[in-house]
């Protein structure tokens, strides 16, 4: 218990120190709208088994450039840094069920789902702090999230 309370004291000490654009909050002031992407908090957090995860592709709603193609990919990992998960797309895209790794995407809104399973097992994570990161076209923004049991 004392090392559970340990890693979660470290990962907000950490994220306190996270730039805002590295946070999922948005883009830095003056960045290049064309690869702007929004990671939004996952839902329900804390979560049990599943949650879902919403984020946005380049300036959606607008899509200045809709007929660019972002390289996008989302994972999951513990406060150690180890890959945990890879979230499967949501919605009605072609690429809707496939895991969210070098995926081709357009501009807009899209969501992921995570059952709450290690990656390639039908073993559930532990409770505790993840982090998830998203990917866009070479940017990463990250947010944290808990299981709890």
């Amino acid at each position: 218990m004392k090392l559970r309370w340990a890693a979660l004291i470290t990962v907000l000490t950490l994220s306190a120190g996270v730039p805002r654009y590295a946070s999922g909050q948005g883009t830095p002031s003056g960045g290049d709208k064309s690869t702007a992407a929004v990671l939004g908090q996952n839902y329900p957090n804390p979560f049990n088994p599943t949650t879902t995860i919403p984020f946005t592709v380049g300036d959606a709603p607008t899509c200045s450039d809709q007929g660019r193609i972002h390289r996008v990919t989302l994972r999951i990992y513990n406060v150690l840094a180890q890959l945990v998960a890879i979230p499967i797309l949501q919605g009605t895209s072609g690429n809707a069920g496939q895991p969210l790794e070098n995926v081709s995407l357009g501009c807009g809104q899209y969501t992921a789902y995570w059952d709450g399973m290690y990656l390639r097992s039908n073993r559930e994570v532990a409770s505790g702090v993840y982090l998830y990161r998203l990917e866009v076209d070479g940017r990463m923004l990250v947010r944290k999230m808990i299981v709890m049991k």
